[in-house]
């Protein structure tokens, strides 16, 4: 009779170990350093801190990997997306890498664009997981640089960027690469926007609208309000598309030739891409009069000199500005009521106005352009200030807000970032690109 007995006894202590074990492996798993920094890691957008891949183990976690070709270099976004059900993903991480030059370098050899390609899909590796590396969407936007080649030039080199693509192990396919037109980057923009302030989450917060001002073209998007304004657009100015379980109706248009720097050389009297002859120089009385200077403008230098007028530089400005402008932007009533961002060289000119802070942005009226552009404008009759074209950017920036139908007391705001994130289409291009892969 001992023998069972001890057996027994022994049997029972086993399992008083075993269960001891077991308990202290669930709290030590529970109250981890690892598992809180993870916490920590998933409610805060850290643009500096790479996730391990031991932070990124759980299934909420999405992967998106979009690549901005702009004219000046390519630049990487990867971003990391917490997923809950029924509900719009958050973002929980960027990690940003930029190289120079731009795609359009190589537009006479493709082949080496190649290197720099597998240099930025190199980063994208190091973020996300191996195991989901054939889930994670890839694409490509190419923006001002590529449009602005010939069209072969611009084939070939997206045709190198898709064998690339291709031979990654990330998820690409035939609309993984293309070139951005100006309304998909106002769309994008505006997704960005809302996105970051809350409006495409779900709830009662409100879409704003959003302004951008490049150098060779100008946005607007917004989501309409008034059926009004849907029924009397131009088709090509409204466009739909579901996001987060959504639809969305937006009037955006992208104006191409009115970005500030093409505006600047059609007030001055050039013609875009048509270079003028050595000897000849652009005569405009939104210069100093005694003004001379070189200016350099898609790759063609320009001769100026500032003409002596009758009447102040400001009037004289503004009448140059406005037959040029002359019925070129359609107006939509409704934008006077809305919440507007602006961005680029709105936010540009509005810091060397110095009225607002040039890293955290601020508020500012039509008004504050058009008053800053007569003090500009008399500054430049007593030759003082050191920039010769801010008499002219402010007038037409000025005159712009009003043709598109912001009156002079509307507010708006401008931001370079919103909740640490930078306002860039790349992340809803990204969002874009993903709900279209689902649609599919």
């Amino acid at each position: 009779m001992k023998l069972p007995k001890l057996a027994f006894i022994f049997l029972l202590l086993g399992c008083v170990v075993v269960y001891l074990t077991y308990v202290k492996r669930r709290f030590d798993s529970r109250a981890s350093p690892l598992s809180k920094q993870h916490l920590q890691y998933t409610t805060k957008v850290d643009q500096h801190k790479r996730p391990t891949s031991a932070e990124v183990i759980s299934d909420n976690f999405q992967y998106g990997i979009m690549f901005d070709a702009g004219s000046t270099g390519t630049r990487i976004h990867v971003f990391q997306f917490q997923m809950e059900p029924n509900e719009a993903p958050k973002l929980a991480h960027e990690t940003f890498k930029a190289i120079k030059p731009g795609l359009s370098a190589y537009a006479d050899d493709p082949d080496k664009c190649k290197a720099g390609l597998l240099q930025l899909l190199e980063v994208a590796k190091e973020v996300v997981p191996a195991g989901l590396w054939a889930s994670t969407p890839l694409a490509l936007r190419a923006t001002a640089g590529l449009r602005l080649l010939p069209g072969e030039k611009a084939s070939h080199l997206l045709d190198k960027v898709k064998a690339v693509f291709g031979e990654s192990p990330f998820r690409n396919g035939p609309e993984s690469v293309s070139i951005m037109d100006g309304t998909d980057e106002g769309v994008s923009a505006w997704i960005t926007v809302n996105f970051l302030l809350g409006g495409l989450h779900g709830s009662e917060t409100p879409t704003v609208g959003m302004l951008d001002l490049g150098g060779g073209s100008t946005q607007i998007t917004f989501s309409p309000q008034d059926e009004k304004t849907i029924q009397t657009s131009p088709i090509d100015y409204v466009t739909s598309f579901r996001m987060f379980n959504t639809s969305h109706s937006l009037y955006s248009h992208s104006y191409l030739g009115l970005g500030l720097m093409s505006a600047r050389l059609a007030v001055l009297g050039g013609i875009e891409g048509q270079p003028v002859a050595s000897n000849q120089e652009l005569v405009s009385p939104c210069l100093a009069p005694d003004h001379a200077s070189e200016w350099e403008h898609a790759e063609v230098v320009y001769k100026l000199k500032g003409q002596k007028a009758g009447e102040p530089i400001y009037d004289s400005c503004l009448s140059k500005v406005e037959k040029m402008i002359y019925k070129r932007v359609r107006k939509a009533e409704e934008v006077k009521d809305m919440e507007f961002y602006a961005f680029s060289y709105y936010y540009d000119r509005a810091v060397d106005l110095g009225l607002i802070d040039e890293k955290t942005g601020g508020s500012i009226k039509v008004s504050n352009y058009i008053e800053g552009a007569k003090t500009a404008c008399k500054n430049m009759e007593a030759g003082a200030g050191d920039n010769p074209f801010l008499c002219l950017d402010l007038t037409y920036i000025s005159v712009l807000l009003q043709e598109l139908g912001f009156p002079q007391d509307k507010e708006f705001k401008l931001a370079r970032k919103i909740n640490d994130v930078e306002t860039s289409w790349a992340l809803g291009a990204t969002f874009y690109y993903m709900e279209s892969l689902r649609a599919h």
